[in-house]
């Protein structure tokens, strides 16, 4: 079953106590401090002074951000409010219908793209790249994250910055395998039971959502069956040289700090190194 199609309407309504704004404020300190991405603001001044049209081109490619994985563009959207020129792509059309009305209530000029990121095909370069929220997790072979981070490191600019995270294979074999969760909401509840397959190092989410119907008090009920794979540290490591990539540091993403055996979701910075600067 192809995952976030009902449950894409409830989405943010689960995730309502995600720390969005955190992560915007840790990712726009990241870019700012270790990539090559300017804001709008900081850009048309650095244009203004260049006068060349042709730098400006260019500035337009390295100042672009991507989010890749960006579901609902809630973080997306906090990104272009930091001054970012936004760029969105997920392979499922109803979180990006969720995106849209977003940005529509917003006002952003946030570029959507409904793609697979395995098949990621962009128009120009971007000067950084962003995947949160476990996104990587759904390649589910270790030839499918090869294949993304390769086409990561094509679309970066040159010396352009790759941020992404991960769930840990810890947090799989030891936190959240074969647990149950549920939540209960007025309007909506669900049961989200994991099975994890240790074989294949693949942890299943079986979701059963109940929603409200708009008149009266029945609930509709669906279903969705998510697969995600764990990763070590050291595995995720060996991907991005693969790629091509310069590794930059790994973080703890609670912590902020070194990962360790127990982390749960990391962090890792990468760059790209190999281009020239365009002519």
């Amino acid at each position: 079953m192809e995952a976030y199609t009902d449950f894409a309407g409830v989405y943010d309504t689960f995730m309502d106590n995600t720390p969005y704004q955190e992560w915007a404020d840790f990712l726009t300190d990241l870019i700012e401090k270790y990539g090559i991405s300017e804001k709008r603001q900081d850009a048309e001044e650095a244009n203004s002074v260049s006068g060349s049209i042709q730098e400006e081109i260019l500035n337009s490619e390295k100042n672009l951000v991507l989010d890749l994985g960006c579901g609902t563009g809630t973080l997306t959207e906090l990104l272009y409010q930091k001054g970012f020129d936004m760029v969105g792509v997920d392979r499922s059309e109803d979180m990006l219908n969720a995106a849209f009305a977003k940005r529509e209530s917003s006002g952003s000029e946030i570029l959507y793209l409904c793609q697979d990121m395995r098949e990621l095909d962009l128009y120009s370069t971007v000067g950084t790249v962003i995947s949160v929220c476990d996104s990587i997790n759904y390649l589910l072979e270790d030839d499918e994250v090869e294949e993304v981070f390769k086409l990561v490191n094509n679309y970066l600019y040159p010396g352009g910055l790759f941020i992404f995270d991960f769930n840990t294979l810890y947090k799989y074999q030891q936190v959240i395998g074969d647990a149950t969760i549920a939540e209960n909401r007025d309007e909506c509840s669900f049961i989200w039971e994991n099975f994890y397959h240790e074989e294949e190092r693949i942890n299943e989410y079986d979701l059963t959502v109940f929603v409200k119907e708009p008149e009266g008090d029945l609930f509709r009920r669906f279903t969705e069956t998510h697969f995600q794979r764990g990763y070590t540290l050291e595995e995720m490591e060996g991907f991005v040289k693969k790629a091509g990539m310069e590794l930059l540091f790994t973080l703890d993403a609670d912590t902020h700090k070194a990962p360790a055996k127990e982390s749960q979701r990391i962090y890792v910075l990468a760059r790209e190194c190999l281009k020239e600067r365009k002519k």
